[in-house]
C-alpha cells in the first residue's frame, strides 16, 4: 500500500492545480491553454504510459523481482498501466476528433470566460465560496442528524422480549414528524445551495453594471450576503423548495426501483427507469432556470416568479448563444477538470513509480483521482456559475441598450469587441429593447 504522505501530497497537488487552473482562466485565452494543456498533458503522457508499461513488463520478464507476493504486485502493476494507457490512448483520440468539431464556436465563451477572469481578480473571495457552502452543509447535516437522534428516542419505551432490546415506538403526530424532517433534509440544503448562487449573482451583477471598476464596494461578497438575507430569502426559499417537489418523487421512485429489483417484470422495469429519467431532466432544466432566476432577481430586485419569467424570456432570446455557452463553456470547463485529474494521476504515477516492489497502484490512484475530481467540480463550479450569471448580464446589457449617447453598455471591453465584431459580421443586430434604464447593483 503507498504511504499516506504520497496521497496526501497528490490531494493538496490536485487542490493547488485547481486553483491554478482557475488564476490562469484569467486569460482571455483560457481557452487554448486548455486545449493545448490538454493536448501536451495527454499525448505526453499516452506516450509515457506506454514507456512506463514496456519498462514494467520488461522488469517482470527478467524477473528481477524474487519472491511470488512480490511478482503478482509487479504483474498487477503491469496489467493497470496496460489498461491506463490503452484507455488514455482511446481517450486523446476522442478528445482531438471532439476539439476538431468543436473549434469554430467559442468566440462569446472566449470573452465570458475573459470577464470571469476579470471578476475573480477584483472578488478573489469568490474562489473560497465552496468551503463555505461545505461547512455550512456540514453543520446542517450535524444538526439534523442530533435531531434525528432525538426524534428517534422521542416514542414510548417498549421492551423486546425476542431480543431483550428496548424500542421506542412513537404514536400519534410524532410518526410523521419523521417525514417532515427528511423533506427538512432536502430543502435546506437546497436553500443553502441556493444562497450560495445568489450571493455569487448578487457579487457578479454588480462588478458587472458598475462601469468604473475602481467605485466598486469594499466587500461587494459580503454586500451581497447582506441584501439576500434582507431581502430575497423568500426568493431562495422559493427556488429550493420547487427543487424540493421535484427531487423527492425521484427519490422515492429510485428506492422504489431498488427495492423491487428483480421482482418486478420488464415493463414496469423500464417504466420506473423512464420517470426517474424524466424527473431527473426536469429537476436540472428548473435548477438551471433557478439560477437564472436568482440572477435577475440581482439585477432588478423583483420577485421570484417574475424574475424567473423574466429570466426565461431572456434566455428563449438568446437559445442559440445559451446553447453555443452550454455546449462549448461546459465542454472548457469539463477538459479543465480532467486536466486537473489527469495531472495529479500522472503525477502519482511517477510518484508510485519509485515504490515497484511493495506498492499496489490501484487503490491510491483511484483516492486521489476522485478526490481531484471533487476538488476541480466544486471550484470550477463556481467559475462556471459566474460565467451564466455574465451571460445573463450581458443579454440584459445588449437588450436595453445599444451603445449610442444616453444608452451606453455596461459590458466589458472583451465584450465590447465580441459585439463589434459580430455587427462587422452582420451575425448581430441590437435590439430597440423597451428603453428602461438599467439599475446598478452597487449598494
Amino acid at each position: 500500500m503507498a504511504s499516506k504522505e504520497i496521497i496526501m501530497g497528490l490531494c493538496v497537488l490536485a487542490l493547488g492545480t485547481t486553483l491554478d487552473h482557475m488564476w490562469f482562466s484569467l486569460s482571455i485565452w483560457v481557452s487554448f491553454y486548455v486545449t493545448g494543456c490538454l493536448l501536451l498533458s495527454f499525448t505526453g503522457g499516452t506516450a509515457i504510459l506506454w514507456w512506463l508499461y514496456a519498462d514494467h513488463r520488461n522488469a517482470l520478464n527478467k524477473n528481477t523481482t524474487s519472491t511470488l507476493l512480490g511478482r503478482e504486485v509487479a504483474s498487477d502493476n503491469v496489467k493497470a498501466l496496460l489498461v491506463y494507457a490503452i484507455g488514455a490512448t482511446i481517450f486523446t483520440v476522442v478528445l482531438l476528433l471532439v476539439m476538431f468539431f468543436m473549434r469554430k464556436r467559442v468566440a462569446l465563451t472566449i470573452s465570458l470566460f475573459h470577464v470571469a477572469g476579470k471578476v475573480f481578480i477584483h472578488l478573489p473571495l469568490l474562489a473560497l465560496q465552496p468551503f463555505w457552502t461545505f461547512l455550512s452543509l456540514m453543520l446542517f447535516w450535524v444538526y439534523w442528524i442530533a435531531v434525528l437522534l432525538f426524534l428517534g428516542t422521542s416514542g414510548t419505551p417498549v421492551k423486546n422480549n425476542s431480543t431483550n432490546l428496548v424500542e421506542y415506538q412513537m404514536q400519534g403526530p410524532f410518526q410523521y414528524l419523521v417525514w417532515y424532517h427528511a423533506v427538512g433534509l432536502i430543502w435546506i440544503s437546497e436553500f443553502i445551495l441556493a444562497f450560495q448562487q445568489m450571493t455569487i449573482a448578487g457579487a457578479v451583477v454588480t462588478f458587472y453594471f458598475t462601469r468604473n471598476k475602481s467605485q466598486l464596494p469594499a466587500t461587494p461578497i459580503l454586500s451581497s450576503m447582506v441584501r439576500t438575507i434582507r431581502y430575497h430569502l423568500g426568493t431562495l426559499a422559493k427556488g429550493s423548495f420547487i427543487i424540493t417537489l421535484v427531487k423527492i418523487p425521484r427519490l422515492i421512485l429510485t428506492y422504489i426501483h431498488s427495492q423491487l429489483k428483480g421482482k418486478e417484470n420488464a415493463c414496469a422495469r423500464c417504466m420506473l427507469k423512464a420517470c426517474v429519467c424524466c424527473l431527473w431532466c426536469l429537476e436540472k432544466c428548473l435548477a438551471y432556470l433557478n439560477q437564472n432566476a436568482y440572477t435577475a432577481t440581482a439585477i432588478n430586485s423583483t420577485n421570484f416568479c417574475t424574475s424567473a419569467r423574466d429570466a426565461f424570456l431572456i434566455l428563449v432570446e438568446n437559445a442559440l448563444r445559451v446553447a453555443a455557452i452550454n455546449t462549448v463553456g461546459d465542454f472548457v470547463l469539463f477538459l479543465g477538470k480532467v486536466l486537473i485529474v489527469s495531472c495529479t494521476a500522472f503525477a502519482g504515477v511517477l510518484a508510485l513509480n519509485y515504490q515497484r516492489d511493495y506498492t499496489v497502484w490501484v487503490l491510491p490512484l483511484l483516492i486521489v483521482c476522485v478526490f481531484a475530481f471533487l476538488v476541480a467540480h466544486c471550484f470550477l463550479s463556481v467559475f462556471e456559475n459566474v460565467v451564466d450569471v455574465l451571460f445573463l448580464c450581458f443579454a440584459v446589457d445588449t437588450k436595453y441598450n445599444d451603445g449610442s449617447s444616453g444608452r451606453e453598455y455596461y459590458m466589458d471591453k472583451a465584450l465590447m469587441e465580441f459585439v463589434e465584431n459580430s455587427k462587422k459580421m452582420g451575425q448581430y443586430k441590437p435590439s430597440d429593447g423597451d428603453r428602461r434604464e438599467m439599475k446598478s447593483m452597487v449598494s
